[in-house]
């Protein structure tokens, strides 16, 4: 019950901090966390927020995605100079 109680409690401070965002856990590959990790310690201008979000707009805009929100994610990474790797 006090996990729940925590829960929802966090839940709720989230909201009041950002109602535009959502915490993501996934499990990578050795090669891509190392690929990964490696880019944005070479590119100043990039982080892994940054990186994800650029990479899931990237994919889901290639797939057929309308939404404006989406489109504009991927055209301004698009179009942001970065150190080539």
């Amino acid at each position: 019950m006090d996990q729940i109680r925590q829960s929802n409690l966090t839940d709720n401070n989230h909201v009041k901090c950002s109602s535009n965002k959502v915490s993501l856990e996934t499990e990578l590959s050795e090669t891509l966390y190392n690929t990964m990790k490696d880019f944005v310690l070479s590119n100043p201008t990039w982080d892994q927020y940054k990186l994800i979000n650029s990479a899931l707009a990237t994919f889901l805009v290639q797939n057929g995605c309308t939404d404006n929100s989406v489109s504009e994610i991927y055209l301004n990474q698009l179009f942001t100079p970065s150190k080539s790797f």
